[in-house]
C-alpha cells in the first residue's frame, strides 16, 4: 500500500509540444505496483494550458481547483472545481487554466 500526500510528490514540468505551464506529480503509477491505473494531479498555472492532443485511452478528469476550460470539439467549455470529465478514447481535448490562480486536477488512466 502506497500512502502520499501529493505536496511530497515532486512536481514535474510536462514536456509535450504545445504544453505551457504545466506539471505533473505522478501520485500513484505503475513503480508503485498499480497494475490497471495511474493517478496524476497536474497544476496548471495562470495562463498555461495542457496540448491540444488524443490518445487511444480513455481517462477520468476532476478538477480540484481554479477556474479552468476543457477544449471539447475546438471549443471551450468552462469547468470549475467538483467537476468531473470523461474523456474517451481518440477524442481531441485539452484543458486550459482561464483563472487567476492554479488549476489542479486529478487524472486517472490505464496504464
Amino acid at each position: 500500500m502506497k500512502i502520499v500526500r501529493y505536496e511530497d510528490v515532486s512536481p514535474q514540468p510536462v514536456t509535450q509540444e504545445g504544453a505551457d505551464q504545466v506539471n505533473i506529480r505522478w501520485l500513484i503509477a505503475k513503480e508503485d505496483g498499480a497494475p490497471h491505473f495511474a493517478m496524476r494531479l497536474f497544476e496548471i498555472k495562470p495562463g498555461g494550458h495542457t496540448p491540444i492532443h488524443r490518445h487511444s485511452n480513455e481517462h477520468e478528469v476532476f478538477f480540484l481547483e481554479g477556474e479552468a476550460a476543457v477544449v471539447r470539439d475546438g471549443k471551450e467549455v468552462p469547468v470549475s472545481p467538483g467537476t468531473a470529465v470523461y474523456v474517451p478514447p481518440d477524442e481531441e481535448h485539452g484543458f486550459i487554466n482561464r483563472g487567476k490562480g492554479v488549476v489542479r486536477m486529478l487524472c486517472m488512466v490505464p496504464i
